[in-house]
């Protein structure tokens, strides 16, 4: 999905991971330089995923704070591996 915010072009794309959308966000401004956000949330679905791009690009040129996404996972909770109860205290 492209949108365009104070002349840049935005491009919001959802990565699917297991059941989850990861928000991923590419820029390219006016004078031609383009900035890549990477990964920037995990969503349960892919329209969430792409709203919350579109809004941290914006904010990025906008020179704003980006928001927070509504939750973060550790790279080991996106496996779709089976995992063992881990015990806290030992």
């Amino acid at each position: 999905m492209i949108s365009y915010h104070n002349g840049a072009a935005i491009q919001a794309s959802a990565v699917r991971k297991g059941n989850l959308f990861i928000a991923r966000a590419c820029i390219l401004e006016e004078d031609g330089e383009s900035t890549c956000l990477g990964d920037l949330g995990v969503f349960a679905n892919k329209k969430g995923a792409c709203q919350f791009a579109v809004r941290c690009a914006a904010a990025f040129i906008d020179g704003e704070l980006m928001p927070l996404p509504p939750c973060r996972m550790t790279a080991d909770s996106t496996d779709s591996r089976p995992r063992r109860p881990t015990r806290l205290n030992r």
